[in-house]
């Protein structure tokens, strides 16, 4: 059963060993995360140079769970956009936040901005370093 919703820069702080990793590997067996944050950690790690097959060696083994974006959450994440415009919260963000709303589960961030708006999105942020 998941516990929390990790946006991309909880698992890539997480991989790449910054601060707050500690507190994301810790939960990271009880971790959701959309398919679209999913996405930008590989092309995180893409740009970064790292070939395919390393990142899907790093990637593949994590126990989360990887949550396709279906069209009721495609909306919800659309619908974040009028309450996040202010915070310059992307897409992705925004995906995290569905989901996390959806799940009834909080949303783990780096980007303290999150908690501005999280009382008016429904959503519990948890900035992890």
């Amino acid at each position: 059963m998941s516990e929390v919703v990790l946006d991309a820069s909880a698992l890539i702080a997480m991989l790449r060993a910054e601060k707050g990793a500690d507190a994301v590997a810790a939960v990271i067996a009880g971790a959701t995360i959309s398919a679209i944050n999913y996405a930008e950690v590989v092309t995180h790690f893409i740009h970064a140079g790292m070939p395919e097959d390393e990142v899907d060696a790093m990637l593949d083994p994590l126990p989360m769970t990887v949550v396709p974006i279906d069209r009721t959450l495609a909306r919800a994440a659309g619908r974040l956009r009028a309450l996040t415009a202010d915070l310059g919260l992307s897409l992705g963000d925004r995906c995290c936040l569905a989901l996390a709303r959806r799940e009834a589960l909080p949303a783990w961030t780096g980007d303290r901005k999150w908690k501005k708006m999280s009382a008016t999105a429904g959503v519990e942020v948890v900035v992890f370093r």
